[in-house]
């Protein structure tokens, strides 16, 4: 945590930010937030991981959706 103490996603591994999300929220709301079909049509943990680790627009809208839950519930 010492080489990025500015970076609240540092250390925190994408599989947490989807189950957070996803336990927090649920599939369908994400989906409407972002409209991707890893979380609209039949959604998974697995399918989301797969496609953002190559999808960097989308990566970056999950990443920034899961900084405001985080601001919302501390």
């Amino acid at each position: 945590m010492a080489t990025q103490p500015n970076n609240p996603l540092h250390g925190i591994k994408l599989e947490q930010i989807i189950n957070d999300l996803q336990a927090h929220y649920g599939w369908e709301y994400m989906g409407y937030q972002i409209n991707i079909r890893c979380f609209t049509h039949d959604p998974s943990v697995k399918s989301s991981l797969k496609f953002l680790r190559r999808t960097p627009w989308a990566r970056a809208k999950v990443e920034a959706m899961y900084l405001k839950y985080l601001e919302r519930n501390s």
